[in-house]
């Protein structure tokens, strides 16, 4: 094991084809926001190297994109460490994010068909299941998935796309809490299928604001702890 401290098998395998520099970004930013590559964590570019199998030279890059969209703190004379976020970028972004979803979830109570409905259902299926057997990863997996169907089911490009850009960072917030938020995560989703089933576009908004204000104090509050 290196000094990165990536556990068996957490290292993402590179996707042919396409530069790669930029798939050496998402492999490297896949394991950040999974927290493989906890914050704060020194990040040694020929360790990432060698994990990934590639050159100095990507990693090098990857690492300067990472920098610049403030995944990445890049140290005079110290060297790449993960971006440890602060209390006040967490709780800005996670508002921002609940005005996003609480939006969307108003319009899927307006749009949803019966086969989004059904793809609901089935994630929650899901995600129960993977908190039974403890699979805080893929509890995480499928939290994101399920908000992006929901999403997807608005029916508005420019909230979707809007949404897209903060969803990363959301999923990255959301790991620390995924075991704490547990079970009770998954019964509010199942009471906003209801409510999208129901067409009820108040409710649903509600809950999805309540939702994500749960996951953002649960944050805060462990992020003070």
């Amino acid at each position: 094991m290196l000094s990165t401290g990536l556990p068996q098998g957490a290292v993402p395998k590179l996707e042919r084809p396409g530069p790669l520099r930029d798939r050496v970004y998402e492999a490297l930013l896949e394991l950040i926001t999974t927290r493989a590559l906890s914050p704060g964590q020194h990040l040694v570019e020929s360790e990432l190297a060698g994990h990934l199998g590639v050159s100095r030279q990507p990693v090098r890059e990857a690492l300067q994109r990472l920098n610049t969209e403030g995944w990445v703190d890049l140290r005079p004379a110290q060297g790449a460490f993960v971006h440890e976020p602060t209390e006040a970028e967490a709780d800005q972004l996670l508002t921002v994010r609940t005005l996003l979803e609480a939006e969307a979830a108003r319009l899927a109570a307006l749009n949803a068909d019966s086969a989004g409905i059904e793809a609901l259902d089935e994630i929650v299926a899901l995600g129960l299941r993977a908190v039974a057997s403890d699979d805080v990863d893929e509890a995480v997996a499928l939290n994101a998935r399920f908000h992006a169907k929901i999403m997807e089911l608005a029916g508005n490009a420019v909230l979707a796309e809007l949404a897209a850009q903060v969803g990363r960072r959301v999923r990255w917030y959301h790991t620390p809490v995924a075991r704490q938020r547990g079970g009770k995560s998954w019964a509010e989703h199942r009471d906003l299928i209801t409510a999208i089933v129901n067409r009820d576009e108040r409710l649903a908004e509600r809950l999805m604001r309540e939702h994500t204000e749960h996951t953002r104090r649960s944050y805060l509050e462990q992020a003070k702890s």
